[in-house]
C-alpha cells in the first residue's frame, strides 16, 4: 500500500508502542503479510481521511476546490409570488 517515494524523502520519526500494541500490531503484520511500515501507512492515512486531511497533492487540489462556494450545491429556492388561479 506504500505509494511512490522519490529517494531520501522519507522522514523518520521515533514512536513508543506499549508492548502489548506492539505485539498486537507484529501478529496483524505476520497474518496480512505486510510491514510495520505498512500499517503504519494506512493506519496513518485512515486518520486523515476521517479528519478530512488531505494526503497528496491531488487531494489537496480537489479539496481546494470545494472550498469555493460556486462549487456548493446550495439549497433549492422555491418561487414567491401569488399562487395561479
Amino acid at each position: 500500500m506504500a505509494g511512490k517515494r522519490a529517494p531520501g524523502a522519507d522522514v523518520r520519526r521515533l514512536i513508543a508502542f506499549e508492548p502489548e500494541i506492539h505485539q498486537a500490531l507484529h501478529q496483524l503484520s505476520l497474518d496480512r503479510s505486510a510491514t510495520l511500515q505498512e500499517l503504519a501507512d494506512e493506519a496513518f492515512r485512515d486518520l486523515l481521511k476521517k479528519h478530512h486531511r488531505p494526503v497528496g497533492i491531488r487531494e489537496m487540489l480537489r479539496e481546494s476546490t470545494r472550498m469555493l462556494p460556486s462549487n456548493d450545491a446550495g439549497p433549492v429556492r422555491k418561487a414567491r409570488g401569488k399562487a395561479p388561479r
